[in-house]
């Protein structure tokens, strides 16, 4: 009795297209990847190819002027400083005016660099000391 092969399926035939090998789950992984990777390929060109910015592309201009932010930032100095004084006076403390927060400030940025310049020191003296 001769005993027929069983028929071919659709496995069968997708592993003789390609020459033997299985077409698997990586090959589509890889092939979305490479695809992917070539869109993101031909957009950073393209950016790098526009004349102009994206701002310019999209028409895009800033809310506020320079000087309207300049404004706001002294009317938010003058209200903070008017709510300190609101709370000294209440205390019987002496109102602040605008040349002693700028000197508090000074003191306290002069405070932050010696407590920087210390650290830096202290991390120079670390790195000869372990060679790094």
């Amino acid at each position: 009795m001769i005993s027929a092969s069983p028929k071919p399926t659709r496995r069968d035939h997708a592993t003789a297209a390609t020459g033997g090998r299985k077409v698997g789950a990586v090959d589509f992984i890889l092939i979305s990847l490479a695809m992917v990777g070539f869109i993101v390929l031909c957009l950073v060109l393209l950016a790098r190819a526009y004349p102009g910015s994206g701002a310019d592309l999209v028409d895009w201009k800033p809310t506020r002027s320079h000087e309207l932010e300049a404004q706001l930032e002294i009317d938010d100095v003058q209200q903070m400083i008017a709510a300190q004084n609101e709370y000294r006076r209440r205390r019987g403390a002496a109102d602040l005016t605008e040349e002693d927060a700028e000197r508090m400030a000074r003191e306290d940025e002069a405070i932050r660099d010696r407590a920087r310049q210390a650290h830096e020191r202290r991390l120079e003296e670390l790195e000869d000391e372990f060679g790094a």
